[in-house]
């Protein structure tokens, strides 16, 4: 679903009518703050969920291209 031109007009107009001319640029400026907010949060989450996937790979690849030990006859 692709919202057109005219759907993006009348919903302006429609906000235009219910906030006015002067509430809509604050509006706009808080909603540009909440969008910039989420999107840092998003990748914020990403980079940590990316460090905690290396952290967990990280001993496994150790372990992998380790030698073993040998044993002491007893």
């Amino acid at each position: 679903m692709r919202i057109g031109v005219w759907e993006i007009v009348v919903v302006l107009l429609v906000a235009l009518i219910l906030f006015g001319p002067n509430r809509l640029p604050e509006m706009g400026k808080a909603l540009g703050k909440a969008i910039r907010e989420f999107r840092r949060a998003t990748s914020d989450l990403g980079r940590e969920l990316e460090q905690a996937r290396e952290e967990l790979e990280r001993p496994a690849e150790e372990q992998t291209h380790e030698q073993p030990t040998q044993q002491k006859p007893e």
